[in-house]
This record gives C-alpha cells, structure tokens and sequence, in this order.
C-alpha cells in the first residue's frame, strides 16, 4: 500500500504511538467556499484538534498518492485551485491516482484513506445521503455504502438538510449503520438542531462514544457510526428560512438538470445566495464543532 499512500511524520508519529488523531475532508476546501476563506478554515480546524488534544490529518489526493495529513502549502493550493480540483469519491480514487490527478475527498474517500492509515474518528460538516426525489433519479451518495463497510466514525452535523433525511435513516438502518445523537435524541438537520427525526441512541460523552465504538469493532460488527452532533443553538439558522430556501433551490436545480455530483455544491451555494452567505457561516461554525468533539472521542479512544 505504500506506493499509494503518503502518511505526514506528524501523523505516522502519533500513529505509531497510539496517540489520538482525527481525519478530516479537503472537499470542503475546494468545493466548500471561495479562497482564502476556505483555506483559513481548514487550518482553523487544524488547530481547534490540536486544542483538544489530537493530531489532525487532513486527507487528499496529490501527486498520484493519497496524503493523509497536509502541508499548509497543499491546502493553500487546494483552496486557491478551487473548483478545478477533481471532487473524488470512491469511484474515482484508482483513476486519479493512476493518471496523477489530483483529488479532493469526500465523505466517502477520506474513510476509505483514514482506515488504509489507521485512523479511527473522521470530522465533517454532514454526510451525503439519499436526494429528495431517489424514487425515479437513484440518486443516493456513496457515503452511505462507505458507512456500511468501513470501520471509521463519522462525526457531523448529522445529514445534509438539502437530502432526503427520512429516507437516508431507512438506509443506514437497512446496513446495520448505528445513528448516535451526542446529547440529542432529535437528529440534527446540519444548519438547525430541529429535523422531526429521532436518532437511534442518544450518547451523552466522548468517553462513552469511545466505549461504543471499541466494542462494535471489538465484536467485528464491521461497518461505520454516524455520530450526529448539533450545531451550537446560539449558531443555527431559522428552521422555517432554511427549508423555504433549501426546497427552492432543489426546484431550480430540478429545473437546470443538475445531478449526481454536482447536485450536492450546487444546492449548498444556490442555499448560500438564498441566505446572504448566513448558511456558510453557520456551516463553519458545525464544523469547527465537530472538529473538536472529534478529536475528543479520539483522546477518550487513546486513553
């Protein structure tokens, strides 16, 4: 595997060691927001993981490798090649790194990364899902099949409000795909705490997500956990504005045909002109919450 993966000395240190580390996306950096912000907010969640006790591994494919853990000069060429870079999901990985293409991961290729490295606690903004209107498109992320086989857990902000959130639950429980509320029962609906969907279980400390995940691995119940953690309540958006803005932007985008891939950036940045930018800030603010409830679970794990 090692001519397909280059693990940082920082990383491979703390590895090596036992010691916590957290995997983190680069699609959010090229795809997520416009440079430099993009770039000030990945090392943003650098350091609020290092804060919290955990060595962060930014994951990418560069120079026909996956990168697990960046240099600042490779998230700002990331941040400022923007939309030029190839969002990478599963599909995608043997031909970039073939071709020396460069990637950036998504939900689905940094789990496949952080478990070829050995890392165990993922942070994200929200995980990809089943579209509204998967009856006729089959539009259904491949975060999904990744959950159900790859043994990393997800911390997010629970699914992308623009997706079909009933329908996803009904997925991830068909696979045997635990959906954990931290301190909720409600799932979370990215930029509001409010969804009208129940989590399976409610867990309510890092050490305790620790225990749940030792013993699902331990017992070989193979497979991801979806670890849903509420944006901040003084940092969320008005539940009413956002679904009024999310259903019009799914209509223009049913309107321009747009799907697959670039559904989910086209509806984030219609939500983000709907809004007057309000989404993306809230969208930082979940992540850098994750960011570190992460690395928390991560230390609870290591300890």
């Amino acid at each position: 595997m090692q001519k397909y993966i280059d693990i940082h000395p920082e990383v491979q240190a703390a590895l090596t060691e036992q010691r916590p580390v957290v995997a983190l996306e680069s699609t959010i950096i090229s795809h997520g927001m416009p440079f430099p912000q993009n770039m000030e907010t990945a090392l943003a969640v650098e350091q609020i993981v290092r804060e919290a006790g955990a060595v962060p591994a930014t994951i990418a494919i560069i120079d026909g490798q996956f990168k697990v853990g960046l240099t600042k000069e490779q998230i700002a060429y990331l941040g400022k090649a923007g939309t030029k870079i190839v969002k990478a999901s599963r599909r995608d990985i043997p031909y970039l790194i073939t071709n020396q293409i460069d990637g950036a991961t998504t939900v689905a290729s940094t789990m496949i990364a952080a478990k070829m490295a050995g890392i165990r606690v993922f942070a994200t903004g929200g995980i990809g899902g089943v579209h509204r209107g998967a009856s006729t498109s089959f539009d259904i992320s491949a975060d999904l099949q990744e959950l159900a086989k790859t043994n990393v857990a997800v911390v997010c902000a629970g699914i992308k409000a623009i997706l079909d959130l009933g329908l996803t639950l009904e997925y991830l429980e068909t696979y045997g795909v635990p959906v954990l509320g931290y301190q909720t029962m409600e799932l979370p609906a990215f930029y509001t705490r409010k969804s009208g969907f129940e989590v399976d279980y409610q867990v309510d400390s890092p050490k305790d997500f620790a225990s749940f995940l030792t013993t699902k691995w331990e017992m070989g119940l193979d497979g991801g956990v979806v670890i849903a953690n509420p944006i901040p309540a003084e940092k969320q958006l008005d539940y009413t504005i956002m679904t009024t803005a999310i259903d019009q932007a799914i209509k223009e985008a049913n309107d321009l045909g747009i799907k697959g891939k670039e559904s989910t950036p086209f509806l984030l940045s219609k939500v983000k002109a709907l809004t007057a930018g309000e989404s993306l800030v809230s969208n930082i603010e979940l992540v850098y919450n994750n960011a570190k409830l992460a690395a928390e679970i991560a230390v609870a794990m290591a300890n």
